[in-house]
């Protein structure tokens, strides 16, 4: 198949996948990787090996646009306040995965071949690697859920730092793994290139956030802020990979700069491009899934790798436990922040491919090297931590109380109706009241529409400033006319149960700055007016409640 029909396909899957796992009350990744997974090495095998080398571009673009938004999280008065504490737990979860993993792993290995020091390379490796967290993943459960708090702010900021370290441990396992097995890694040579390749992604994410910012201020135009962006994330991409810089921490360098010197203008960008970004965060996702290849492992590898997983995921819970209490975190973080730490990704996958190429000539078995045995645990450990690991993060922030708080105008808007927002002082005029007693009712009131009711109570029109404007020199007139005489006829009204949103929508495009509203279609009784200055202020007001409140 063509690559367009594979993109097509997983972008289909995946969204099928999400949907019938957010209807089972499960995050939509797991939907995504799930469908992946069928659909993959492990599966019907319809997407190839060869398919997810080819679109590896599209995987650099979602981690980009990842990192991107990310970044746009961190405002710098949030590491000014939390600091400490951000240092602590990045600190204790990494650490303890590391210590854990790397022990276990080490006598589970030594079992096998016999060998402490092949044991020991093997287990250095692979706790290096399971300190890193998927930050992709993570994220995507907090925006799912749209989650707001303490939690929330110290997950992502820890996701965001945790490949620095994953990076930083995995130099210094795969030297002495390399010392240990054939005495051809130089420690020293290897840190620096990992301080590098740190330093040189954010100073390429920075050099870039200020050309972004400064296209930003002189081409202000809305409607090309997300081109603009787009391509300069692209080229940041580019030169990454060109450097063999990390993707993720250039582009959310760029993230950090705008939301931090530009926070107003910055705003709506981050917004525009989160909303662009569905489709590519669904075919990186679903291609995770899909390269996922775990049928031909051994069943002792089995056993190491539920080990893994298990030591894991405590060491991450138990280091972010400690770090929060030493760092006198908030409650909820110290207890719920391990929980929403267990996802792991392309950064765990990424490094197990480099390991195996350095270690890929060591023999654990007679059919199996270590390189390939890191390789097979690393993946099989990925599928098994990805199924979960989305579940926890949205246990940890449902059991915080912090999911649902990051509310939007557009979510005010989604929960209303017009009976919430409509004008209760604006009152009907009856058709037979003099034009007199109608001109008094606009003076006293900034209401342009009023709806005209018959002595029944049913609207049998409108009057509008606009239709008044002609009488207002004509004095003579205002005696002997009276409402029914000068009101429009009605050609649009709004029923108390109809969505705001639909309303809304309708008077924009009819160019209406308000409309009649009727109790319900079928008696047709005027009650009022939605009017969209008072709509707008009664949302904002909303809005702020909800805000405060969360």
């Amino acid at each position: 198949m063509g690559l367009l029909t594979i993109i097509g396909l997983c972008i289909l899957s995946g969204t099928l996948g999400a949907w019938v796992f957010q209807k089972l009350h499960i995050p939509q990744v797991v939907g995504y990787i799930v469908m992946g997974v069928l659909i993959g090495e492990s599966g019907l095998r319809i997407v190839q090996q060869a398919d997810i080398a080819a679109l590896r571009p599209f995987n650099l673009f979602a981690l980009g646009i990842i990192g991107f938004l990310v970044g746009g999280e961190l405002h710098g008065s949030i590491f000014k306040k939390y600091g400490k504490q951000f240092t602590a737990i990045l600190l204790g979860e990494g650490l303890a995965a590391f210590f854990l993993v790397g022990v276990t792993s080490t006598l589970i290995v030594y079992a096998i071949s016999h060998s402490f020091v092949i044991a020991l390379a093997a287990g250095t490796v692979f706790g290096a690697i399971a300190s890193a967290t998927d930050p992709a993943s993570t994220i995507d459960v907090l925006w799912e859920y749209r989650t707001a708090g303490v939690l929330t702010t110290a997950v992502i900021a820890i996701v965001a730092l945790d490949d620095a370290l994953a990076m930083t441990l995995y130099a210094l396992g795969t030297s002495a793994a390399q010392m240990l097995t054939s005495g051809g890694a130089d420690l020293g040579k290897e840190l620096i290139g990992v301080c590098v390749e740190l330093f040189g992604s954010v100073l390429l994410g920075l050099a870039a956030g200020f050309a972004l910012n400064l296209i930003l201020r002189f081409l202000p135009q809305k409607d090309r802020r997300l081109g603009l962006a787009l391509g300069v994330i692209l080229l940041t991409i580019s030169a990454a990979v060109v450097f063999d810089m990390d993707v993720i921490l250039a582009t959310m360098s760029i993230g950090i700069l705008l939301c931090n010197i530009a926070p107003r203008r910055s705003k709506e960008l981050f917004e525009i491009v989160r909303s662009f970004s569905s489709p590519i965060y669904i075919l990186f996702f679903v291609l995770v899934g899909a390269r996922l290849g775990i049928r031909d492992m051994p069943v002792w590898l089995w056993g190491l790798v539920t080990v893994y997983v298990a030591m894991r995921s405590l060491g991450k819970w138990l280091g972010s436990y400690w770090g929060g209490r030493i760092s006198k975190a908030e409650p909820v973080v110290s207890r719920y922040m391990g929980l929403s730490l267990f996802a792991q990704g392309g950064v765990a996958v990424g490094l197990s491919i480099m390991a195996s190429q350095h270690l890929q000539g060591i023999l654990i078995t007679e059919s199996m090297s270590l390189g390939d045995m890191i390789i097979f645990t690393v993946t099989a450990t990925t599928l098994v931590v990805q199924l979960i690991g989305p579940s926890c993060t949205k246990m940890a922030v449902k059991l915080a109380k912090e999911t649902g708080r990051n509310v939007t105008e557009e979510d005010v808007i989604a929960e209303l109706t017009v009976g919430d927002v409509m004008n209760p002082d604006v009152k009907p005029i009856p058709e037979n009241l003099p034009l007199t007693a109608v001109l008094t009712q606009f003076t006293q009131s900034d209401t342009l529409v009023y709806p005209v009711i018959s002595m029944e109570g049913k609207i049998t029109g409108v009057l509008t400033f606009d239709s008044l404007k002609e009488l207002l020199g004509d004095s003579d007139n205002w005696q002997w006319l009276v409402a029914g005489d000068v009101m429009e006829p009605v050609t649009e009204h709004a029923t108390l149960q109809m969505k705001l949103s639909q309303v809304l929508e309708d008077m924009n495009r009819m160019q209406a700055e308000s409309l009649p509203v009727t109790r319900d279609d079928d008696t047709e009784k005027a009650v009022g007016v939605i009017d969209i200055r008072y709509a707008r202020r009664r949302i904002r007001e909303e809005l702020i409640r909800r805000t405060t409140a969360a």
